[in-house]
């Protein structure tokens, strides 16, 4: 019988950035197949926002984490 060999585990850090902003043009395709957001400068400004805010989160976190 074969012994088990036991590995470290590698520990991956989320990517905040990429995270978010694919959530951000998920949600923004969304809207604007659905129609709900018709004036493409509210999409352009809420684009903008939320890569600024993923941008922050992505900040934050790397100085929480120490590097």
């Amino acid at each position: 019988m074969r012994r088990k060999v036991e590995r470290p585990r590698r520990v991956h850090r989320t990517d905040w950035m990429a995270l978010l902003s694919g959530v951000l043009f998920i949600v923004l395709g969304i809207l604007t197949v659905t129609r709900t957001i018709r004036d493409p400068l509210i999409l352009v400004g809420v684009m903008v926002l939320g890569l600024a805010f993923a941008g922050l989160v992505a900040i934050v976190a790397r100085v929480v984490r120490g590097k």
